[in-house]
């Protein structure tokens, strides 16, 4: 589990192609220290498992289902990407629940100053916007953001400074795909929900219903 706070931002220095998968390697510029193989690393919101390390390099294979939800397909050599380390249990739960599993992506559309932040607005599909809600939480890229505004084909984030600096948003465009996580918890109660019995009793969505059925 990742909580979509970027650690570092590494770069795309080794890329090789099969017909549906990829192998990559990503430096990370003298980050991860301590990083093993088998461990987890968020990269531009996709959970990556380290196979092998060399050099500050960590070594990772792309499997198709990755390459059909996310931009992965789009990746070239030199390409920077945002890195975060599975969270520790000793950890502070500085931003919301990432799995590091991708649910689609989104266009960027406009890219607006608003005081000292910049509004992203992306394209998405609805089966993803069903899931983003104004004031709650979404990761793009693997940065977790809150949605500020959400239309019939579009949503809105808002981004600080320390956010852009430290990531690779700083350099995206209008017409960029980016990878989107939405709020998992929203997807879990969807699925409880349906997966009730045709004769069970249909009770109202409260918060004690959802506290006596384990949320």
């Amino acid at each position: 589990m990742f909580t979509g706070l970027v650690e570092c931002i590494g770069t795309v220095v080794f890329l090789k192609r099969s017909l549906k998968a990829i192998e990559i390697g990503i430096d990370m510029h003298g980050a991860f220290d301590d990083l093993e193989l088998g461990q987890s690393v968020c990269t531009n919101g996709v959970c990556l498992t380290v196979k092998r390390l060399e050099k500050g390099v960590f070594f990772a294979d792309v499997m198709p289902e990755t390459l059909r939800c996310t931009n992965f397909s789009f990746l070239k050599r030199n390409d920077t990407v945002n890195l975060e380390r599975a969270m520790s249990a000793a950890g502070r739960f500085g931003g919301h629940i990432v799995s590091g599993h991708v649910d689609g992506t989104g266009r960027l559309l406009q890219r607006l100053a608003q005081g000292n932040a910049q509004l992203f607005w992306l394209s998405a599909e609805r089966s993803l916007l069903r899931y983003i809600v104004p004031k709650g939480s979404v990761a793009l890229e693997g940065v977790s953001l809150t949605v500020a505004a959400v239309k019939a084909d579009s949503f809105c984030v808002s981004l600080i400074p320390h956010t852009l600096k430290g990531t690779t948003l700083e350099k995206r465009r209008v017409g960029d795909i980016l990878n989107v996580e939405v709020d998992i918890i929203g997807k879990y109660i969807e699925h409880f929900l349906a997966m009730r019995s045709p004769g069970e009793k249909k009770e109202n969505l409260t918060a004690i219903f959802l506290r006596q059925n384990g949320f």
